[in-house]
């Protein structure tokens, strides 16, 4: 693929860019959060000398910290010019558009959003929707118009 955000690319109706994606999101799951806590770290110790710069106010950034880090890192990954975070690139996935359009930075983390309250109101059946969707598609993935296909395969 391309980095050229104007380029229009609907996913493919073969069967084959669907198959075992389900399986490949959980461990692009797992690897995308390890990378995410990582960064996290760094972002802590930030946010540590911004709250005493600011003689404390700073230190109300840290209940949000998290979701803050996961939010950048998304948008910024999967908003991206490869439209997958560093997990997804590792299990070979790449999130589309159905309409064929690139995934903006927005689109990334609305996406992100609506998984975590997929989450708290649907584990572990978040991941059973896949298995009778087409195209292996998650709750979030319908409610955004986006698929998660193998990119070797797209």
């Amino acid at each position: 693929m391309s980095a050229d955000f104007n380029e229009t690319r609907v996913p493919t109706t073969d069967w084959q860019a669907y198959r075992g994606v389900l399986s490949r999101r959980v461990f692009a799951f797992l690897i995308d959060y390890a990378i995410i806590a990582l960064l996290w770290i760094p972002a802590a110790v930030v946010v540590f000398f911004l709250g005493i710069l600011t003689f404390g106010l700073g230190f109300f950034l840290y209940p949000a910290l998290f979701a803050i880090v996961a939010m950048l890192y998304f948008g910024l990954t999967m908003g991206g010019p490869s439209q997958a975070s560093a997990g997804m690139n590792v299990m070979g996935l790449a999130l589309a558009r159905v309409d064929g359009r690139p995934v903006d930075f927005l689109t990334a983390i609305v996406h992100l959003v609506l998984f975590w309250i997929g989450n708290a109101l649907l584990t572990p059946f978040i991941v059973l929707v896949g298995l009778f969707t087409d195209r292996s598609r998650l709750l979030h993935d319908l409610l955004l118009g986006t698929v998660m296909v193998r990119r070797d395969r797209y």
